[in-house]
């Protein structure tokens, strides 16, 4: 059965379903993983699809979460953007088609300059205690040192 729109604000919640239906955009230092440091994934939170990793997020300083690349590339797609007078590329998830973010060079260049600057709002959080039981158990390794 698919969710209608209604179905998905309810379980999402009013600002991610903004974000990720509607490309709108968190203000900026208000989303909950901007200041967030914890080991873990973070998925799309409409389909629950494994986005980034917190052993590639780091502090850019700009007000959102920012990564220097997905767990994997597939899961992302990427549109130019020209809303709002400026040329930028958008961020994609693959399967759901929500509105993420944007994609930047300014990142650090020994991670390959990229920085995945995501809206809080489009992620779920899921600590490494919980990834085998929430289904996650293949990125168990991304953590192992």
């Amino acid at each position: 059965m698919t969710e209608n729109k209604d179905e998905l604000k309810k379980r999402i919640g009013e600002e991610a379903y903004n974000v990720t239906q509607s490309a709108a955009t968190e203000r900026p230092f208000t989303g909950k993983y901007d200041d967030f440091d914890e080991p873990g994934i973070y998925v799309d939170v409409v389909d629950g699809k494994p986005l980034f990793s917190s052993t590639d997020k780091y502090d850019a300083g700009c007000g959102w979460p920012s990564f220097t690349h997905p767990i994997d590339q597939k899961q992302i797609k990427q549109h130019l953007d020209q809303s709002f007078g400026m040329a930028r590329t958008e961020v994609r998830s693959q399967n759901a088609d929500s509105h993420l973010g944007h994609v930047f060079t300014d990142g650090p260049t020994e991670a390959g300059g990229l920085r995945y600057c995501i809206n809080s709002a489009a992620l779920k959080f899921i600590p490494v205690a919980e990834l085998a039981a929430e289904g996650y158990s293949q990125y168990l390794p991304l953590f192992e040192k």
